[in-house]
């Protein structure tokens, strides 16, 4: 079987096209047309694009209204997460200190943030609410552990917010009329 080879005939280029010019007035059109168009550029630091309504965000921890740490070290966020992006270490509790009735907190906690996929399965399966998404998406650093958020660092980005549930409160609260009787 041999093959056959086609050859195609070169058409020869006209004058105007031998002298550019069409592809120079087509550039020239397309310049000044930017010209007089408005600017799209952002100034970025100052002005930031609206964030879309279903944008997940940057997981971080959040402390409750009376600055306690939310986080009681039940470590589900840690077993969920994908990406195993979570690290957890159990911390205990003063047994005399304010939040003694709490189990344990978080002695350590950190968020690779180049392993997490921004999936938001740690907020839904936190009890405490103490994960939350912050609509953050412009995190910088200069080597790969500026992106292992430790607790302070997590803390640092989420704040403080409201606490529907009030729940050390209520404990308290519980703890104490039992204790009246």
């Amino acid at each position: 079987m041999s093959a056959t080879v086609k050859v195609l005939e070169r058409r020869p280029l006209s004058f105007l096209q031998r002298t550019y010019l069409p592809g120079v007035l087509a550039g020239m059109r397309t310049t000044l047309r930017h010209m007089v168009a408005p600017k799209i550029t952002m100034e970025y630091p100052e002005q930031r694009p609206p964030i879309p309504s279903g944008y997940r965000g940057v997981p971080t921890l959040v402390k409750d209204p009376h600055g306690r740490e939310k986080c009681v070290s039940c470590q589900l966020c840690e077993f969920v997460c994908p990406p195993k992006a979570i690290r957890i270490a159990p911390g205990a509790i003063d047994a005399t200190g304010p939040n003694a009735h709490v189990e344990k907190a978080p002695k350590e906690f950190e968020i690779d943030m180049l392993r997490c996929i921004y999936c938001g399965l740690c907020q839904e399966v936190c009890p405490e609410e103490a994960i939350w998404l912050q609509n953050i998406y412009s995190l910088s650093g200069y080597a790969r552990a500026d992106f292992v958020h430790k607790k302070e660092k997590l803390y640092e980005l989420g704040g403080t917010l409201p606490d529907r549930h009030h729940k050390w409160d209520k404990k308290k609260a519980a703890e104490e009329a039992g204790n009246a009787h």
